[in-house]
């Protein structure tokens, strides 16, 4: 019983936390800007120990920190591309060296590492950076070509098919997703997640509309849900199938009850890119 509230309590403190940034986007988007190099640092730390895990070699605490740096450097210059848009359609020139900055640092640091493998050290660190940085790093793109509430609409469809996966696989799920990756899930789940989400995007339109401007088509935002499914469900399984790699249960134990950042959110980092490419191919079919 204990384990549920504590589970429950960091739950809803992490959606408050994700919610109220989103909510504070327009007026304060350093509340945003925070938060994401908040989850990019931690998710960067944990791919490192995944990665431990499975190399047995242990990355030093200045890749770490430079990896770290390098990530929200990526996330922080397409922010700043993104904020600037609308005023002056240029970015500050210093925001141009954050990623040089980083590459430069990190390939002289490795020359002064002589027992380390330079192969599986660089394979880390940018593998960190295109898993966990990257993915953040699009939220604001998605929120520059709709809006930020679209963003949020984003995390409700996610939330909403682990929902629905949860509670119909629980009860319905006898015929596995992708058992050697991932035990329990099922196709029932997949079906149960997609109908919740399916409902969310109805409710969005039919009586969320005020709320969430932006298209108003409801084949848009079902197709939206459907993408994001998708993107959940195979986010999914990539990470488990990461931390079935390296033998190990969750990510990390920063969230009590729920283990590391990136068992929260590894649907995201699936998510972000395909819902992108899903708003440019639409726009585009305009």
């Amino acid at each position: 019983m204990k384990n549920v509230i504590v589970r429950s309590l960091s739950g809803l403190l992490y959606v408050a936390l994700i919610v109220a940034a989103i909510l504070l986007w327009p007026r304060w988007p350093i509340a945003m800007l925070a938060l994401m190099t908040l989850f990019t640092a931690l998710g960067i730390e944990e791919v490192h120990n995944i990665c431990r895990s499975t190399m047995g070699e242990r990355q030093p605490l200045l890749l770490t920190l430079l990896d770290v740096m390098g990530g929200v450097a990526l996330l922080a210059t397409i922010y700043l591309a993104c904020a600037n848009r609308g005023v002056h359609h240029t970015m500050p020139l210093w925001s141009w060296t954050l990623l040089p900055a980083y590459v430069v640092a990190r390939m002289v640091t490795q020359l002064y590492l002589p027992r380390l493998n330079a192969v599986t050290s660089f394979a880390r660190s940018f593998m960190s950076i295109i898993y966990v940085a990257f993915p953040f790093s699009l939220l604001p793109v998605i929120a520059s070509l709709g809006n930020t509430r679209l963003v949020l609409a984003l995390f409700i469809f996610i939330w909403l098919n682990d929902t629905g996966a949860f509670v119909v696989g629980s009860l319905l799920g006898k015929h596995r997703l992708w058992e050697r990756i991932s035990p329990k899930k099922s196709w029932e789940g997949v079906v149960g997640g997609l109908l919740f989400v399916l409902l969310g995007a109805w409710l969005i339109v039919r009586v969320f509309g005020d709320y969430f401007p932006g298209p108003t088509v409801l084949w848009w935002w079902m197709a939206l849900g459907a993408v994001v499914v998708v993107g959940a469900t195979l986010g999914d399984l990539f990470e488990s199938l990461l931390k079935r790699t390296a033998g190990v249960k969750d990510s990390g134990n920063i969230i009590p009850g729920h283990g590391g950042i990136l068992d929260r959110v590894d649907s995201l980092l699936l998510v972000s890119p395909l819902v992108l490419l899903f708003m440019i191919l639409t726009i585009i079919a305009r």
